[in-house]
C-alpha cells in the first residue's frame, strides 16, 4: 500500500510537470526572448564611387646643370637636404671667366681712350673746314674712324657683359624649392656645359595617375570629384578629375585618370596613391546597417521590429558602402529593424531589445 502511494504520488508530480513545461518552441521563445539592437531606417545621400591605386609624379623635378666648362670647387647640399629658391648649391672655378672679364675691360678701356681722341680730332678738322685750310674729304675721314671706334667699343662693352654672365655662372643656385635627389658630382671634378651637378625633387606641384577599369571609361568626365590619399601622409586631399588620357593603356586594359595636387607638404612624388572617384550621387536612398540585411531561401531579408516581435520583410539591396546597405524596396523610412542578432531571428519570432534588457537589470534586487 505504501508503494502505491508512492506511485500515484510521483505520477502526479509528473503530470504537474507537464503542465508547467512549455507546450512548443514558439511559447519557449516568448518566455525568454532573443535580445537584439535596432535601428532605424534611413533616407540618405548616397554617392557611387569606385576605388583604385595610382602613383604620384612629380612636376617640379630639374636637373640642375652646369652652364660653363669649369672645375667643381664645391658642392654646398647632400643627398636627402632641403633646399630653397634661389639657395646656392655649387661653385665652380671661376678663374678664367675673370681673365677674360679683364681682358674685355681692358679693350673697352682702350678704346674709349682711341675713341676720346679721335672726336678731338674730328673737331679740330672741322675748325680747320670752316676756315677752308683742309678739304672737307678730311673731315669725313675723321668723321668715319670715330664711328667705326664707337662701334668698336660697343662690341667690347657687350664682351664685357658676356664675361661676367659667365663669371656668374660659375655660382649655381636652387631654381626651386624641395630636396636634394641625386648628388651627381662633387668638389674637383671638371664639367662640361649641359653636365648635370644635383637633382632637385619638390613636392609643390604632384600629379596622381590612377588608372580605372575600361568599363567605366564613359563614366568618368573632368571635374568629377575625387578623394586622395597616400600611405607616406594622414592628410587626406579632396580635389577633381583633371583629365583622362584617350588611349586605353593596353597592359592592363584601364583608362589614365590625372588630378593634380598642389602645396601638400608631407606628400611625395613617386608615393602609390589611394583614390576614391564620385561618378554619381543618389538622394532620397533608404538604408540600413549590413548586419540587419540577413540571407533566407526566400532572399535578402529585414526583420521589421513592432509590438515586440520580428516581422519579416523581403527587400532588394542595391549599393553597399561603409557598412550600410541600400534598399530599393520593401522598406520605408523610419521602421526600426533589427541590427545585431537579426541572422537568428524567424518570422513573428518575440524579441527584446538591448534597451528593455538593461531597464530589466536595473531594476532587479
Amino acid at each position: 500500500m505504501k508503494i502505491y502511494n508512492t506511485l500515484i504520488l510521483l505520477a502526479a508530480v509528473a503530470v504537474l510537470a507537464a503542465c508547467n513545461k512549455p507546450k512548443n518552441a514558439e511559447e519557449k521563445a516568448a518566455r525568454n526572448p532573443p535580445v537584439i539592437t535596432t535601428a532605424q531606417v534611413q533616407t540618405q545621400t548616397l554617392a557611387i564611387t569606385e576605388e583604385a591605386i595610382g602613383t604620384l609624379e612629380g612636376l617640379v623635378d630639374p636637373t640642375v646643370t652646369a652652364e660653363i666648362a669649369a672645375r667643381v670647387i664645391k658642392v654646398d647640399v647632400s643627398v636627402g637636404q632641403t633646399v630653397k629658391k634661389g639657395q646656392l648649391i655649387a661653385l665652380l672655378d671661376a678663374t678664367d671667366s675673370g681673365l677674360a672679364r679683364q681682358e674685355a675691360q681692358a679693350e673697352v678701356a682702350r678704346i674709349e681712350v682711341l675713341l676720346a681722341n679721335q672726336e678731338r680730332n674730328v673737331a679740330r678738322n672741322q675748325t680747320l673746314v670752316d676756315k677752308n685750310f683742309i678739304s672737307k674729304n678730311a673731315l669725313d675721314d675723321a668723321t668715319a674712324q670715330k664711328n667705326a671706334l664707337k662701334q668698336q667699343l660697343q662690341a667690347a662693352k657687350i664682351r664685357v657683359a658676356s664675361a661676367s654672365s659667365t663669371n656668374a655662372k660659375t655660382r649655381i643656385y636652387s631654381p626651386a624649392d624641395g630636396k636634394v635627389e641625386k648628388k651627381i658630382v662633387d668638389s674637383g671634378e671638371y664639367v662640361r656645359a649641359g653636365d648635370p651637378i644635383v637633382q632637385i625633387i619638390g613636392n609643390q606641384k604632384l600629379r596622381a595617375h590612377i588608372p580605372f577599369p575600361e568599363n567605366i571609361a564613359v563614366k568618368i568626365k573632368p571635374g568629377q570629384p575625387i578623394k586622395l590619399s597616400t600611405p607616406t601622409s594622414n592628410t587626406i586631399v579632396n580635389t577633381t578629375v583633371k583629365e583622362i588620357k584617350p588611349l586605353i593603356m593596353a597592359d592592363n586594359r584601364s583608362v589614365d585618370v590625372i588630378a593634380d595636387v598642389q602645396n601638400v607638404q608631407d606628400w611625395q612624388a613617386g608615393a602609390s596613391i589611394n583614390a576614391e572617384l564620385t561618378l554619381n550621387e543618389k538622394t532620397g536612398v533608404l538604408m540600413v546597417p549590413e548586419q540587419s540585411v540577413v540571407l533566407r531561401p526566400a532572399g535578402e531579408v529585414v526583420y521589421v521590429i513592432q509590438n515586440n516581435k520580428a516581422f519579416q520583410r523581403i527587400i532588394q539591396a542595391g549599393e553597399r558602402k561603409a557598412g550600410m546597405v541600400e534598399v530599393l524596396n520593401g522598406l520605408e523610412a523610419g521602421l526600426e529593424v533589427a541590427v545585431d542578432g537579426a541572422a537568428y531571428l524567424t518570422d513573428k519570432t518575440p524579441v527584446k531589445t538591448s534597451t528593455q534588457q538593461a531597464n530589466v537589470e536595473k531594476n532587479l534586487p
